[in-house]
């Protein structure tokens, strides 16, 4: 599934099925075919991304540091990062939450 967000504050924003996915589960949603997230909920659904975000990193810097207190390599990055994904959601969530608009997908 591919999930075209919308909001009347800024752009559109498309995610592919599995980051969107993702995306909406950390803010708290059931990944759907349709649904809506409300000016009223916004802050959280950023702190939640931000807090996802923010643990995705520690758990990273924390595999590098026991990788060099081993003597290893770090393994590399793969893929893009979950900062990478969640910035265009948490900046279309504060455009939408700063005009009171609501977000939708699918309708």
């Amino acid at each position: 599934m591919i999930y075209k967000f919308k909001s009347k504050a800024a752009g559109d924003l498309i995610m592919m099925g599995p980051s969107g996915d993702q995306v909406l589960r950390i803010i708290g949603k059931q990944p759907a075919p349709k649904g809506i997230i409300e000016p009223a909920a916004m802050g959280s659904a950023i702190a939640a991304l931000e807090r996802a975000v923010a643990e995705e990193e520690a758990a990273r810097a924390q595999a590098e540091r026991e990788a060099q207190a081993e003597g290893r390599t770090p393994a590399p990055r793969e893929g893009v990062s979950l900062r990478q994904r969640a910035w265009p959601m948490v900046e279309m969530l504060r455009r939408a939450q700063a005009e009171g608009k609501e977000i939708v997908w699918g309708v």
